[in-house]
């Protein structure tokens, strides 16, 4: 079986799955969705969204993030991983935002990766989340299950998203992303019983 068809069987199975998939960060704008992306790294979805109601309160936008001291913005995401560093960077990414985009989270992956904390896949999810540009963020999870569904040699999630945007019509990268980091953690989990993962049973059933 190519490539090509087992990129067919994973779009159709996904879509009968999760017709309609949420993101996973709650967020009300682009400017929250970039800051709860950003404090994802490292940092599961879920705590992100428990402690992102009381600094979302307070800095909601960036005039009001910028205004806040470092040790402020830590101390509202101290439960995350790496709350240091980000609270450093959600300061400057606040200022930068400001001084330059009067306070408006940019539309180009340039500006975007120009922001303290803001890597190429956090830059992708905002792209395509928050502004509908199609966009095929990969991060680990969604690069270990194109590794298990033979979709990728990728020896890391650049050559990943080359290829899921290679194998995958460009309509459907911004929803089927999503679709993959659900039925990952529903599914397959990186740790644990795999026994629900019907995806990578049928895959290995039909190269029989």
């Amino acid at each position: 079986m190519t490539k090509k068809q087992r990129a067919i069987i994973v779009l159709e199975e996904l879509e009968k799955i999760y017709p309609i998939v949420p993101v996973p960060l709650e967020h009300s704008d682009p400017f929250t969705l970039l800051v709860a992306v950003a404090l994802s790294a490292q940092t599961t979805d879920k705590k992100v969204n428990q402690i992102s109601p009381k600094l979302f309160e307070v800095a909601g936008d960036a005039f009001k993030m910028k205004d806040l001291e470092v040790e402020e913005l830590k101390f509202l995401i101290k439960e995350i991983g790496l709350a240091n560093t980000k609270a450093k960077n959600l300061k400057r990414m606040a200022e930068l935002l400001v001084e330059r985009h009067n306070g408006i989270v940019p539309q180009t992956y340039e500006e975007l990766e120009a922001l303290p904390g803001i890597g190429h896949k956090t830059a992708s999810v905002v792209m395509s989340q928050a502004f509908g540009f199609p966009a095929f963020p990969v991060d680990t999870h969604i690069h270990r299950l194109m590794t298990q569904w033979k979709l990728t040699s990728g020896k890391n999630v650049v050559e990943t998203e080359k290829d899921a945007k290679k194998l995958f019509p460009e309509n459907s990268w911004n929803k089927l992303h999503l679709q993959i980091i659900w039925y990952g953690r529903e599914y397959s989990p990186a740790r644990g019983n795999k026994d629900h993962d019907h995806l990578t049973r049928m895959l290995l059933l039909k190269e029989e």
